[in-house]
């Protein structure tokens, strides 16, 4: 099946499937929500699935498809070559990770070798997944007191109205601040919440 909002890249991959006598396409999706009921009438050996798709993503798509004990290999197609991205698609159950501006050739290959459960990530998506799930969250090292002070601050909140939502004395709020900054090694309340903000989006 190949799933993709845009008519004319579901035509180019038919195009490029239809090279293999092997390969043979038995669905076409255009969003998220049409590949989640083609995929419960098809019998599915492989899944070709954009990422950035009206509706339903691709990344919601596939955390659906897997929920539903979909087995199919699924390779997604995309443009975004963000480590963000390729980690989250591969975490969530993604088989292979291959960009549209790949060579044909290179592009009908891949697909061939996952469709035959072969299929390796290239140095640079490995590279980049590696990278992306080696990253810690510095908000980790808090603890639950400390997020909710951090919390409030980032609210905008001074010390004397933190103590008072959470209920401890404003001398509290001063040491758990000055752990959070020592913690996340920033050295003011604005980078401490720009990097609560960054990692809890």
């Amino acid at each position: 099946m190949i799933v993709d909002d845009h008519p004319l890249i579901i035509r180019a991959v038919k195009q490029l499937l239809h090279v293999s006598p092997r390969l043979h396409v038995v669905a076409e999706a255009a969003s998220g929500v049409e590949a989640l009921a083609a995929a419960r009438i098809a019998n599915l050996d492989v899944i070709i699935l954009d990422l950035n798709m009206r509706g339903l993503s691709g990344l919601e798509t596939l955390q659906a498809l897997r929920a539903e004990g979909c087995t199919a290999k699924i390779i997604i197609l995309t443009v975004s070559d963000s480590p963000c991205d390729i980690a989250n698609l591969i975490n969530a159950g993604a088989d292979a990770y291959l960009l549209k501006d790949s060579e044909p050739e290179y592009l009908l290959e891949q697909i061939l070798l996952t469709a035959q459960g072969k299929h390796c990530l290239n140095e640079e998506i490995r590279n980049s997944l590696e990278a992306e799930n080696s990253r810690v969250n510095p908000l980790q090292k808090l603890t639950e007191r400390e997020i909710g002070v951090l919390h409030e601050v980032a609210k905008g909140q001074s010390n004397k109205e933190v103590a008072r939502e959470l209920t401890i004395s404003e001398e509290t709020v001063k040491v758990h601040i000055r752990n959070v900054l020592r913690k996340l090694d920033v050295r003011s309340r604005v980078a401490a919440t720009v990097m609560f903000l960054e990692h809890r989006a």
